[in-house]
């Protein structure tokens, strides 16, 4: 999938945004795990957590799971708490526009099929 230069940003916020909520609500899962649940490869999940230890926004500490392997806790650092909820913010105000324009566009598309030669029990089924 290709996506447009000006989209890019929020589309990998996004993403960013969704592995902060999955680490926040469970510090031990893995990346693979991580990968699971959110349906990326597991090398975008590489990607997108080394990002956010660069960024500061998570943490990894090593600890030894119920097998005796080495595991990585990850948890967000006060940067990272502070960013999930401004990035929430955005997401959220983002996603009420475009709900708003969708309602518009969904009012306009019902004034042209009432307006329409369509047989009226064309119209119960659509709307």
């Amino acid at each position: 999938m290709v996506i447009p230069v000006h989209q890019k940003k929020n589309y990998e916020t996004e993403e960013s945004l969704l592995v902060l909520r999955e680490i926040d609500a469970n510090p031990k899962l893995t990346q693979r795990e991580l990968s699971s649940r959110l349906g990326f490869s597991l090398g975008k999940i590489n990607f997108l957590m080394r990002a956010l230890i660069e960024k500061g926004l998570i943490k990894a500490e090593n600890f030894k799971n119920s097998s005796n392997k080495s595991a990585y806790l990850y948890f967000l650092t006060p940067l990272g708490i502070e960013e999930k909820a401004k990035t929430t913010y955005r997401f959220l105000k983002r996603k009420i526009e475009e709900y708003e324009k969708l309602e518009i566009e969904i009012q306009q598309l019902k004034k042209e099929v009432g307006s329409s030669d369509l047989p009226v029990e064309g119209r119960d089924n659509i709307l």
